[in-house]
Parts: C-alpha cells; sequence; structure tokens
C-alpha cells in the first residue's frame, strides 16, 4: 500500500508539473517563502503592453513613446483604458487594476512597460491578480510610483520586475543603453555604472554630486525605488523586508525635511536597520540653499545614514532624471559605495 501510494503521488507530481507555464523558477527563494521567478529576455519584434497604473498619460506623450518603441524593434500595444481621464488617475481603480491584470494574462504579450507614473498604485495592490501572475510571469517595468507595483509583486510572487523607465523618459541614449543591457542582452556578472555628466546645468547642479556616505562593498539583493512610495507600504501587506538588502532609494520635489522624516521612519523601521548597503539615485527637487535654520539634503542624508555604518552612496543615475538605468529588483548584486557601481550576480531574466 505504501509503495502505491507513492507512485500515485509521483504521477500527481509528474502531471502537475506538466500543465505550468513556459517560465523559469530558482531554486532562489523569494519573499514570502515563494520561489523566484524570471521573465523571459526581451528580444526585437515582441509585443510590449503600456499600461497607466497611476495618472493619466497625454494623447501627444503616448503617442510619442509608442513611436520609440517601434524605434527601437517592438511593438506597443495598450488598451482604451489608458485613454481615460478619472481626477487625477488614468481610470477608476477598478480598471486600471483590470489593466494591468489582463496585459499579464494576454499570451500576444511579451512584457509590460508603465508609461507613466504619478500617483494611484497604491490603490490598486489589493485588486492584483496575483495568482494570475504566477501564472503569466512577464516582465514588468517603470519607476516613482510603480515602485509600489515592482516591490509589492516581487513579495507576493517571487516574480523579477524592473526598476527603469517608463514609456515618457525612455528617450536618451543612456537610459536606452542600460534598458538593453539588463532586459534585451543581459550579461552575468553585469556591472552598472553610472552616466557621464556632459551638460553644464547638471554638472553645476548640486543635486547630482556623487559622494561616498560610508566606504565599503556590500552584497545583497536589491529592492527600493521612490522613497516616497518604499515609506507609503509601511504597515501594508506589502511592507518591504529590507534584511540582507541593498536599497536603492531617490525621490523628486521632497523638501530636506520631508526627506528627514521619511529616512527616519524607515529607519526606526523593524527591518532597515539590518539592511546591507545604501544606494542613492538623484533627489532632483530636494534640496534647498542653506541657511541658519535649515539643513541642505546632503547634510540629511549623512546625518541619518552615516550611523548606520553600512556602504553607502549617493548620485546614483536613476529616478526622476533624464539619464535612468534599469535594475532588478529581488536579484542579487555586489554595491561598491567607493567606485559607485552596482554588479548584478544573478540571471534577472531567461
Amino acid at each position: 500500500m505504501l509503495e502505491r501510494r507513492k507512485f500515485i503521488n509521483l504521477v500527481a507530481l509528474v502531471s502537475a508539473s506538466a500543465v505550468l507555464p513556459n517560465c523559469s523558477t530558482t531554486k532562489s527563494i523569494g519573499e514570502q517563502g515563494n520561489s523566484r521567478l524570471l521573465p523571459k529576455r526581451l528580444q526585437k519584434r515582441d509585443t510590449i503592453g503600456l499600461i497607466a497604473p497611476g495618472y493619466a498619460v497625454k494623447p501627444e506623450i503616448l503617442e510619442e513613446m509608442k513611436n520609440t518603441l517601434v524605434e527601437m524593434g517592438f511593438v506597443p500595444f495598450h488598451t482604451d483604458r489608458i485613454h481615460g481621464n478619472h481626477g487625477y488617475f488614468s481610470n477608476t481603480d477598478k480598471e486600471r487594476a483590470a489593466d494591468l491584470n489582463e496585459m499579464f494574462k494576454n499570451p500576444k504579450i511579451d512584457a509590460i512597460l508603465c508609461a507613466r507614473g504619478g500617483y494611484g498604485c497604491t490603490r490598486i495592490m489589493q485588486m492584483i491578480d496575483y495568482e494570475n501572475i504566477r501564472m503569466n510571469p512577464k516582465m514588468l517595468v517603470g519607476f516613482s510610483d510603480i515602485t509600489a507595483l515592482l516591490n509589492g509583486i516581487y513579495k507576493e510572487t517571487g516574480l523579477i520586475t524592473f526598476h527603469g523607465p517608463v514609456g515618457s523618459t525612455l528617450n536618451d541614449a543612456y537610459s536606452k543603453q542600460q534598458f538593453s543591457n539588463s532586459l534585451i542582452h543581459p550579461k552575468y556578472p553585469q556591472t552598472i555604472t553610472n552616466v557621464v555628466l556632459e551638460d553644464e546645468e547638471m554638472i553645476a547642479d548640486v543635486e547630482y554630486d556623487r559622494y561616498t556616505i560610508t566606504s565599503g562593498l556590500a552584497t545583497g539583493k536589491l529592492v527600493g525605488g521612490s522613497l516616497t512610495l518604499v515609506n507609503a507600504l509601511i504597515g501594508t501587506p506589502h511592507e518591504i523586508d529590507f534584511t540582507d538588502a541593498i536599497v536603492c532609494l531617490e525621490d523628486v520635489e521632497e523638501a530636506p525635511y520631508r526627506i528627514d522624516r521619511m529616512l527616519t521612519q524607515l529607519i526606526e523601521g523593524s527591518s532597515f536597520k539590518n539592511a546591507k548597503g545604501v544606494v542613492f539615485g538623484v533627489c532632483k527637487g530636494c534640496d534647498r540653499s542653506k541657511e541658519y535654520n535649515n539643513f541642505t539634503l546632503k547634510e540629511v542624508i549623512m546625518d541619518r545614514i552615516a550611523p548606520l555604518n553600512i556602504p553607502a552612496a549617493y548620485g546614483m543615475s536613476f529616478g526622476h532624471v533624464p539619464n535612468n538605468f534599469t535594475f532588478p529588483i529581488g536579484i542579487n548584486a555586489k554595491w561598491d559605495a567607493d567606485k559607485m557601481t552596482l554588479e548584478l550576480l544573478e540571471r534577472a531574466v531567461n
């Protein structure tokens, strides 16, 4: 009887594996015990689904990003939901969630690119069909408010997601090359380096300064994105676990005291103190001139992050800036805070 039961269980296991989707799982374990899922890499003539899970996108901007994707060799696709305006959102919560769910389920869609950011993603987190994503894993790319989707979907499903340009910002040579390096022609290990600043205004702008906060090397999984959205996930089912992580952070148009408040909240939280390193992008529009009654952005960052005594630096080329590299959420990387390089140690796509 025991041997017969073993045989039945073996047959059931083989039968179940035969109906699994054509995707890769690794032995690495993602958040909540999920096996890590790798989406397939992009190839020319692949169809990229465009969604607007937050703010609405202007028709002329939508056409420009579609033209950019065509020039890059892809086929852009979107539903009529992307055209709407529901207050400051592109559509209702229900319709925006439905668009995301359908893009994952549609077998003709090879990857998903968010057209833009803007508030709204946290409102649809409980409407996402995570089982659908597990069964139909695909590349999801974006930044800003999309931070919630990237980290939340990784935590719920184990799917590796990508912090990178949105459709409306995929329009400069550096961003396109980095997009290609990570998603079309990936090589591992892969080292990500900063753009060479040539614009005189950027060079003169202290917000683009590059400086080491704490020297050293760190290895850990990549998480994070917009500081505002990382904080917005605290206390929700999709709060990020920073344990043994390299935390990537950036923001836009936040005064130094607000950056101070958000970093303080992270530091006082349950797991940020267990992070392995901190990687700051460019916090555009977040600095203020030094006066007797305030702090500059750099002073705030040094004051909050240096006491953690983990490798940290500011000024990497990602965030709300013209040059934006692409990096995977959930993949192990090596961070050199002195050379300011990120080395991806594992495959992020098939």
